[in-house]
């Protein structure tokens, strides 16, 4: 029985991989219509290919997808006569791409039922906003890596959502698709844990194992009544 619980989300309540590539082709249009001499050198892969060299001579904005993006945008905008408002247009446009996400099956029910008996808190390494998706209603606290200044697995992002809840650690069940970023961060600081492990995804560690097991948070809620009990 617990007494909150606490959930990833890209991969965990919708997949992550149709929402982005949907963005950058999203990205991609518009910068065609803005700037077509950038579109011509960046397609969708070399640019999230710049990101990728963005992120990593900037290590410190590991937590911040945002900040990495817009550096991004900057780098690849910016020789072409580019100024902040078309940087952030250009991210607003992606940004929204990104947010129209598609919840696995069962979601919606399981965070409407939780949500009813426990208070539910997001702990996410991504920049998605729960406004925009629809579902920010269900959750009583949201933790975010850009803005607690940490990324999952470190535990102390893990020990400030449950001081958000103001319980101990073992109270809250975390649930995510991240062995390493979910089940073995939240396991740190004592806080139960749930694997969603997606199709042909093996457990890969040996410092830990999850305490429960599922292909879904709607599986994790129809195998395991006694949760709220």
């Amino acid at each position: 029985m617990f007494r909150a619980i606490s959930l990833d989300l890209d991969d965990t309540l919708w997949p992550i991989r149709p929402a982005l590539e949907r963005a950058e082709l999203c990205l991609h249009a518009h910068i065609a219509q803005h700037f077509p001499e950038a579109a011509a050198i960046y397609t969708p892969e070399s640019m999230r290919a710049l990101r990728d060299r963005v992120a990593a001579k900037h290590p410190q904005l590991a937590h911040d997808f945002t900040a990495v993006r817009k550096l991004s945008l900057h780098e690849a905008l910016s020789p072409f006569g580019a100024h902040q408002d078309d940087i952030e247009h250009a991210f607003d446009v992606l940004f929204a791409a990104r947010n129209t996400v598609q919840l696995f099956d069962g979601v919606l029910a399981t965070l409407q039922h939780w949500s009813q008996h426990v208070p539910l808190i997001s702990i996410s390494n991504g920049n998605a906003d729960l406004h925009r998706i629809g579902i920010a209603e269900y959750f009583q606290h949201r933790v975010s890596a850009r803005e607690f200044g940490a990324a999952k697995p470190d535990p102390r992002i893990f020990v400030h959502a449950c001081e958000q809840l103001a319980l101990n650690p073992h109270h809250v069940l975390h649930i995510g698709d991240s062995p390493e970023h979910d089940v073995a961060g939240a396991s740190q600081i004592g806080m139960r844990t749930a694997w969603i492990q997606l199709e042909g995804a093996v457990w890969p560690l040996e410092s830990c194992t999850p305490d429960l097991i599922a292909s879904s948070i709607a599986e994790l809620n129809a195998a395991n009544p006694w949760l709220l009990a």
